[in-house]
């Protein structure tokens, strides 16, 4: 049974990290929203750009760059929220779009990546048994069915409180403590959450990446030229990237908000633990976002178009920076020079008559 917190109203410690927070984050959140842009603009520049060779994966991988792609368009507004020290001045309809935005982006990339690690599980493990599921038609089908219970995960968030007014008069948005004494049975609620929006996809994805792994080992003891295969490589690749994902991004804020509400059902967090959840919430929240700028390397392995595309644009501008520094080294002209001129003093003394020896005089 949860204790209500009479000493919460009297905490006035918990955005101290003000000062830092207000430099820190808006630069994190902008390296992401950029990142995240132009490597998820990209995927689906590269997608839509081979439509006729549409399949199970790229149409994932589509549906999770979409996700990433209205994350980032949010990301400018919290940028601003840090910038301004914990300030909303947009008022509560946009705190709850804002936050929309995020929880989509959550819950979307967590069931998408593991549609993706059981695609690829099926591809290789299954193969023919349930070949039916992993055409385009009924993939599309599974993805409408993802979206619907996101939404249908993150709706009922919305109805709670998002903004609240500080004692300094600042306007807090999407805080953890603005929750606090308003929701009933907030714990049991958050806990819930955690096991069905990670928990359960990470045990799947696990799962998937174990006896993948264990299939292709012993494939590759009777057969060398499995291991060789792209297709080996491309459902190794897509596992181990979803997994990278999950224990950078995911782990760190899912376990802390688990570990906090578990103590709340324990006892009664007193205000310097509730400050140091709070901080460690803004930490692990910008490592979640972070997802936005590590999803385009799942992509990598993922989509054979992507991977071309981006290997492409590399080889390009390595060979760009190349030959500029051919053209502007002062070593390089120097030299150049130099041999001009030997050469020319070469090709002049070749010109030249020769006398005969002994007709000097």
């Amino acid at each position: 049974m949860t204790v209500p917190d009479s000493n919460f109203t009297e905490c006035t410690n918990l955005y101290d990290h003000r000062p830092v927070a207000r430099v820190l984050m808006p630069f994190i959140y902008s390296v992401i929203c950029l990142m995240g842009l132009l490597g998820n603009a990209l995927a689906l520049h590269v997608i839509r750009s081979n439509l006729t060779k549409l399949n199970s994966t790229t149409l994932y991988s589509a549906n999770l760059a979409a996700s990433d792609l209205l994350f980032c368009l949010a990301l400018p507004l919290r940028a601003t929220y840090y910038g301004l020290g914990f300030h909303w001045p947009l008022g509560e309809t946009m705190c709850k779009l804002t936050a929309l935005l995020f929880y989509l982006n959550c819950y979307a990339g967590v069931n998408f990546m593991t549609c993706l690690a059981v695609d690829r599980f099926m591809a290789v493990v299954l193969q023919q048994r349930l070949s039916k599921l992993r055409k385009v038609q009924n993939v599309k089908y599974i993805c409408v069915i993802v979206w619907l219970v996101v939404l249908a995960q993150i709706l009922p968030l919305l109805g709670m409180p998002m903004t609240n007014v500080e004692k300094d008069g600042t306007i807090t948005c999407m805080e953890y403590p603005n929750y606090e004494n308003k929701v009933q049975g907030l714990p049991y609620i958050l806990i819930g959450a955690v096991l069905l929006g990670y928990g359960i996809p990470l045990v799947t994805i696990l799962i998937c990446y174990s006896v993948l792994s264990r299939k292709l080992h012993l494939a590759a003891k009777t057969n060398q030229l499995t291991e060789r295969s792209g297709r080996t490589h491309k459902a190794r690749g897509v596992i181990a990237g979803v997994v990278l994902v999950f224990v950078v991004c995911f782990s760190p804020y899912h376990l802390d908000l688990l570990q906090y509400m578990v103590r709340k059902l324990v006892y009664n967090p007193d205000c310097a633990e509730l400050q140091a959840f709070q901080i460690s919430l803004h930490i692990t929240v910008c490592l979640m976002n972070f997802n936005s700028c590590l999803d385009p390397f799942v992509y990598f392995f993922a989509c054979k178009g992507y991977k071309r595309k981006v290997l492409k644009i590399l080889k390009r501008q390595v060979s760009t920076s190349f030959s500029s520094v051919g053209r502007t080294s002062p070593e390089s002209s120097g030299t150049h020079d130099n041999f001009s001129h030997l050469r020319g003093k070469s090709r002049h003394h070749n010109n030249l008559p020769l006398n005969p020896i002994g007709s000097g005089s």
